[in-house]
């Protein structure tokens, strides 16, 4: 019995890590997926002065307050913190009526950041995905508010409150801001991108009607939008001072509006002032702390395609 043996296999099996030839018959690699890219020395530290120019105003604003106001205006100012952060803290909360201001800016900016959130997001679904009659022409319209100044409303808007008897009281400013064009907006262009034709294609034939696929479909797909939206929309609500000074008074105040009353005398107490603004920033820094990782994975999340 004569045994012939089989030539051997000369090919490679084809993948992430298989070798082809190359120009001059070399071997090249290809390379693989998913490779990861690490940072070089110069990123980390532009990364490190960011940061520290990012909480430097903080500190600063942590050491004013931890002062007096003559040691406050010296020259050179001080650049460690003093002794007198707890007294100044509890002169700002009481001179200030901060814990009334508090929970007011804690429903005005709640409210108003939930009801832009869940109102932007139906209206960003409706411009995206939807289509119907004057559709683009509604869209530009939304646009073009935000080319309009908001102080050109403030009489008219001012008016329309004291007739419905809503001056000094919470709702003058919650009910004006309830959804904002930008939000409009931003929603309809994630939405555009992120989520399918297909999907909802998909729930058209499985008889599901407009809300049930806003409820199952969309907001799904739309969390880290809604996420990021939330947050910068609580942010501005929570610092904005020009309508709220103008419709409320120092009986009910929001944050802002309650620390023009450490101002409002003849010689201006900076280390007090500086006090009740890190009173005002700390409900802000407590919120990204505990919301923030989840908000930068939803971040992340939505960046991921495929």
């Amino acid at each position: 019995m004569t045994i012939h043996s089989l030539p051997a296999r000369t090919d490679t099996p084809a993948g992430p890590s298989a070798e082809k030839p190359g120009r001059g018959g070399r071997r090249l690699m290809r390379p693989r997926a998913g490779r990861q890219h690490h940072a070089g020395p110069l990123a980390y530290i532009l990364l490190a002065v960011m940061a520290v120019l990012s909480i430097f105003p903080l500190y600063w604003t942590m050491v004013a307050a931890s002062t007096d106001n003559t040691r406050v205006s010296q020259t050179p100012p001080p650049f460690l913190p003093g002794p007198n952060l707890f007294s100044n803290l509890a002169r700002a909360w009481d001179e200030a009526a901060m814990g009334k201001a508090m929970v007011n800016s804690l429903i005005v900016a709640g409210v108003i950041a939930m009801s832009t959130v869940m109102f932007a997001t139906l209206a960003g679904f409706a411009f995206a995905k939807l289509r119907f009659k004057g559709r683009n022409a509604l869209l530009m319209l939304v646009i073009g508010t935000m080319l309009v100044p908001p102080q050109l409303g403030v009489v008219p808007l001012f008016m329309m409150m004291s007739e419905l008897g809503w001056s000094q009281q919470l709702p003058a400013v919650i009910f004006p801001t309830l959804v904002s064009a930008v939000g409009v907006f931003f929603m309809r262009q994630y939405l555009s991108e992120a989520l399918p034709d297909e999907l909802v294609e998909a729930g058209r034939v499985d008889g599901a009607h407009s809300l049930r696929i806003f409820w199952s479909i969309v907001l799904p797909v739309a969390r880290p939008a809604m996420a990021v939206l939330f947050m910068i929309t609580f942010v501005h609500a929570w610092n904005d001072f020009f309508w709220p000074f103008v419709v409320l008074d120092m009986t009910n105040p929001t944050v802002p509006v309650a620390l023009t009353q450490l101002s409002a005398g003849y010689v201006r107490d900076q280390s007090l002032i500086m006090a009740g603004a890190l009173l005002g920033t700390l409900p802000l820094l407590v919120m990204f702390i505990v919301f923030g990782r989840q908000i930068v994975s939803g971040i992340m999340a939505g960046a991921v395609k495929g």
